[in-house]
């Protein structure tokens, strides 16, 4: 199956330019693999009145207010949900429908990048381990769905199939390495919701490694932003592929639908998604300085759409948010009472350095909240306690405290008249 390079590079200019054409979704390939279309001269004047733009425009839905925020000023956003979120704390500074369960498309993908990730990780995969395509997952050739364009009984390394599911979204590539580690794509969904699950993702269920419509197949904007964050945290070595603009196999080449990382330099990632239910969707990560900012976008109209919602929620989150350390490592920021040991206190630290993204110019304050009725032994290091930041009122973050040196339990006859000190109230 091979097709001309040069067929989709008009698709790599529009997402250059920052404004694909509606088709060009998470499950429109673009073309089919087996017949180029006929070539199709531009007409300006036509493209400003297209029925197709002008329907996008029409279904567009009104701008959503945030529900929660961290700062004033939060734009309000034509999605049907969105999310700002901090990639150092998990701390959501902006939000709206941010746990309502919605389609979420070719982002789904996202959890099985991230599985594939932490195979490789593990040990369980090897880059260049062998996956055979299947006729369950062969792309047809059809503009019915994204494909990476796997032959039809081939095998392709484990690496590239990682690529075809980031770069192509190819749903070949992500039923293939499903089956490839679970024997089919029901029991490699059971994986996924397993995942889902220890990461805290409380409003999704996954029905297959796609995104393909399921009436089961859900996630919320929450979730998907804590997915990114693992994605980022837990596989640094592959994280570079989510920027690659371009990916070629089978002698096809095809671009990244991200638009953000043809027009924003500190953008590095995530994925695009859409189907007619799910709308255009999109999860970007951007860093700027010591700052990664998070975004989701569900639910909306057009390419364009969710690329400039991105952009603009990028710009108030950068614009409006600020690094701080409340506290520094090693100050003692509290006493924890120890019962039975052979101290009676124990001195209260962070257990590892603290930064918070906090509204500029706003002034941090710290509340620490310690553990009652410690008893020893009490180790060097152990979670006695946590400090809460607030920012005007509003929470901005947490940390736990630990003991900043051991207590040894006490011997018999101290522990005994402690006990007695301790039934007297003394």
């Amino acid at each position: 199956m091979q097709i001309k390079i040069s067929y989709f590079l008009p698709v790599l200019f529009a997402i250059a330019a920052g404004a694909l054409a509606p088709s060009a979704s998470s499950f429109a390939a673009g073309p089919k693999a087996t017949k180029p279309a006929p070539h199709k001269k531009a007409v300006p004047s036509k493209k400003a009145t297209s029925p197709k733009k002008a329907a996008a425009a029409v279904n567009a839905l009104p701008p959503l207010a945030a529900d929660t925020a961290l700062a004033d000023n939060a734009p309000a956003l034509p999605a049907k949900a969105w999310l700002l979120m901090d990639y150092d704390s998990g701390q959501v500074l902006a939000s709206a429908n941010a746990n309502e369960a919605l389609p979420p498309a070719s982002l789904t993908k996202m959890m099985t990048s991230y599985i594939v990730e932490q195979a490789l990780r593990s040990g369980k995969l090897k880059p260049t381990d062998l996956v055979t395509v299947s006729e369950n997952a062969w792309c047809r050739g059809t503009s019915a769905e994204s494909c990476m364009y796997l032959p039809l009984n081939s095998q392709a390394t484990v690496i590239d199939i990682l690529r075809g599911i980031i770069i192509q979204s190819g749903n070949d590539a992500s039923k293939a390495i499903a089956e490839h580690m679970a024997g089919s794509e029901a029991g490699f969904a059971k994986l996924m919701n397993a995942e889902a699950q220890r990461l805290g993702m409380t409003h999704t269920t996954f029905a297959n490694p796609t995104g393909l419509p399921d009436p089961a197949h859900k996630s919320s904007a929450r979730d998907l932003a804590i997915l990114a964050r693992a994605i980022i945290r837990d596989g640094a070595e592959y994280y570079p592929i989510y920027a690659e603009r371009e990916f070629k196999y089978n002698g096809i080449k095809q671009g990244n639908r991200n638009a953000l990382l043809y027009t924003d330099p500190s953008v590095d990632g995530l994925k695009t998604g859409h189907t007619a239910e799910a709308g255009y969707c999109l999860v970007t990560s951007s860093k700027r300085n010591d700052m990664r900012l998070i975004t989701v976008i569900l639910n909306t109209h057009s390419p364009q759409a969710r690329a400039d919602q991105s952009r603009t929620l990028l710009g108030w989150g950068f614009g409006s948010f600020e690094k701080t350390t409340p506290i520094q490592p090693g100050a003692v920021v509290g006493t924890a009472k120890i019962s039975f040991g052979k101290a009676d206190t124990a001195p209260a630290v962070l257990g590892a350095p603290w930064m918070l993204t906090v509204p500029r110019g706003q002034s941090v304050q710290t509340t620490v909240e310690l553990i009652a009725d410690l008893q020893a032994p009490v180790a060097k290091g152990a979670v006695i306690g946590k400090v809460i930041a607030t920012a005007n009122g509003k929470p901005v973050g947490e940390a736990p405290l630990v003991a900043q040196t051991e207590v040894e339990r006490s011997g018999l006859l101290l522990r005994g008249w402690q006990h007695l000190m301790k039934l007297f109230g003394k």
